[in-house]
């Protein structure tokens, strides 16, 4: 971990990062890649100083109120925010000055802030996002070994669907000869049908593999499954999308079920829903808080 001070915080998208850097140690990480010029260690948080402070300013300052998200670059719930309480913090300000939430997570460890966002949500919106890329648990410890693991992602998702947060799940990445089985996307999607999420964003069965991600996840793939490196650059070569030779079949399971199961399965159109603000009148608040 390491300190900086930072000039700015929400990008023009409104989008902040409070930390940089991860210690989830997922093997397909794609903020791993050199084109977002990372200095330090992967592994070395970037910790920004003065984020909550810009933080408030910048929104005192806005003229109209937005969603702001986070969770795109860096998960903002890496064990490290449990001591430093950045988000937090950030919840706090997002709900005094009646701004919208949008987070992108791996972690059950969002559910510490659940008072926070419950509050959010109840004012105008909170969106929790939640990745799920393997049914199997064991298969999920290999991939992902430093996260919540699948069941314990699910079990947030419960939890926020009881309190009546809306879900996004994100069904990303697919990894070829991995994971990219109907029986894994099946799974996964009545996972999200049972937890009644809003939409699941899916770009297609595969993964994205650029300059620095790419030799990592080949150095796992020679550490985890010993030959597969090999089948993947005689199958893909330095591919930047890698497809999945079961991408059609998968994604006509992945449609049908979300179809069936009453679930937004067309990515622009969730996008919109958590790019949109939407502030609460009071009649609504109160029955909120009815309930």
């Amino acid at each position: 971990m390491h300190f900086v001070t930072a000039k700015g915080i929400l990008s023009s998208k409104n989008g902040m990062n409070l930390y940089r850097g991860c210690s989830h140690g997922c093997i397909y990480c794609d903020s791993r890649s050199k084109c977002y010029h990372m200095e330090h260690a992967f592994e070395d948080i970037e910790v920004k100083e003065n984020a909550i402070e810009l933080l408030e300013y910048t929104i005192a300052h806005k003229r109209k109120k937005c969603m702001i998200g986070t969770g795109a670059m860096t998960d903002p719930y890496i064990p490290l925010e449990m001591k430093i309480g950045n988000v937090r913090k950030a919840l706090n300000l997002i709900y005094e000055y009646g701004f919208g939430f949008a987070v992108q997570t791996k972690s059950n460890r969002i559910l510490r802030d659940l008072d926070l966002l419950q509050k959010i949500n109840e004012k105008t919106k909170c969106v929790v996002q939640m990745t799920l890329t393997t049914y199997d648990e064991e298969l999920c410890k290999k991939i992902e070994p430093n996260v919540s693991t699948t069941i314990e992602r699910f079990e947030a998702l419960k939890v926020l669907r009881d309190v009546g947060i809306p879900t996004v799940v994100w069904l990303t990445p697919i990894l070829p000869f991995i994971n990219d089985t109907e029986d894994n996307i099946s799974g996964i999607l009545d996972m999200c049908i049972e937890a009644k999420v809003y939409g699941v964003i899916n770009f297609g069965m595969g993964l994205t593999l650029r300059e620095g991600n790419r030799e990592y996840f080949y150095r796992q793939l020679d550490r985890l499954f010993p030959q597969l490196k090999e089948k993947y650059v005689r199958t893909y070569g330095n591919q930047y999308v890698v497809e999945s030779l079961n991408n059609k079949s998968l994604m006509k399971l992945f449609h049908l079920k979300c179809e069936k199961g009453g679930i937004v399965h067309d990515n622009k159109q969730i996008f919109e829903y958590m790019n949109t603000f939407e502030e609460k009148s009071t009649a609504e608040q109160l029955s909120l808080w009815d309930l």
